[in-house]
């Protein structure tokens, strides 16, 4: 997994005034949970996007008074009206011991119900996963690709390699519904064998008339 560079400044002041004050700043204001204390931190809003607007997880590797710890993104908060990133918990990451991150769902290929006329719907964008940090998925990838209409992926339809899933087994991860004028994979089908049948039928026709 890769991992982004943070340059953080030590918060000695906590509470949500300096925090807003922070923000003014153009900093957001960050916790790292999982060490002997939590470490309260700021970094300028910037630093963050290649570890949040990102198709991939990442781990931060996050320096702060000196000292560097590897951490991942354990909650974030954004602004209800403009979506700005307004703060960051953290967890470090300790060999040995698993953590929990949120791993971005990645779709591959082109889905036959969508082909067919029907709208895809991705219900999770992201799965809760838990692992070793070496264990730690980039992503987590999906084949679409015999998705009919009306059919879905779940989560006990994903094969884990070295992790835990956290997310119900029932849960919907990607589905194709039906949209208006779209052709069932069944209809598809029995058109497909129609046409074979009648194709067989006029082949067949002039060998009788011969005889």
């Amino acid at each position: 997994m890769k991992s982004v560079e943070i340059q953080g400044t030590l918060r000695t002041e906590v509470g949500s005034k300096y925090a807003q004050a922070e923000r003014k700043s153009g900093n957001v204001p960050c916790v790292i949970y999982g060490g002997e204390a939590p470490v309260h931190f700021s970094a300028p809003a910037l630093a963050f996007k290649p570890l949040v607007y990102t198709p991939e997880a990442k781990t931060a590797t996050i320096t702060v008074d000196g000292k560097t710890v590897e951490a991942v993104i354990q909650d974030m908060q954004f602004h209800p009206v403009t979506d700005a990133l307004m703060h960051i918990d953290f967890i470090q990451l300790v060999d040995g011991k698993a953590v929990t991150m949120n791993i971005p769902v990645v779709l591959n290929g082109q889905a036959r119900g969508v082909l067919n006329g029907g709208k895809l719907k991705m219900v999770l964008r992201t799965l809760s996963v838990r692992a070793l940090p070496n264990e730690l998925p980039d992503n987590i990838q999906l084949d679409i690709t015999n998705l009919r209409i009306g059919k879905s992926i779940r989560v006990s339809d994903v094969v884990p390699a070295g992790y835990e899933i956290l997310n119900a087994d029932t849960a919907v991860i990607v589905t194709v519904k039906k949209a208006r004028g779209a052709m069932d994979d069944e209809d598809e089908d029995e058109e497909g064998a129609a046409e074979e049948g009648g194709a067989e039928a006029a082949a067949e026709a002039p060998a009788e008339a011969a005889e």
